[in-house]
């Protein structure tokens, strides 16, 4: 079944800095990444990703560093700055809440047997 793309549209943001809570990515790996820890669910686009990335740059949300790549020119890499740390804590508790608030829902609510 094909995942309602207006579903994921609005967790994208906590997400992307979800990845970048563990360690600073560059735009390719966080889109493998996602792609393979959501078992091929999320499959962002880098004409998704990167305007998302400077929203957050501009934010002060992340901050953006070039380094030698192995092979080649230099990757852009993202890292989750002290602002960024506090504002996905407050994304993933909404997130969270609003989890729980839809499982209620769907489950016929806490006046039906759920706690």
């Amino acid at each position: 079944m094909e995942l309602d793309r207006s579903l994921v549209s609005g967790s994208m943001a906590l997400l992307v800095m979800k990845l970048l809570e563990e360690q600073d990515m560059y735009g390719y790996q966080m889109i493998e990444t996602l792609k393979q820890r959501s078992d091929d669910t999320f499959r962002l686009k880098a004409g998704t990703l990167y305007p998302l990335l400077h929203g957050l740059e501009e934010k002060g949300l992340v901050s953006a560093y070039e380094q030698e790549a192995a092979a080649g020119k230099p990757r852009r890499y993202y890292h989750l700055t002290e602002d960024g740390h506090a504002a996905l804590a407050e994304k993933e508790a909404s997130w969270n809440e609003y989890a729980r608030a839809v499982q209620r829902v769907l489950k016929g609510g806490i006046c039906c047997g759920e706690a």
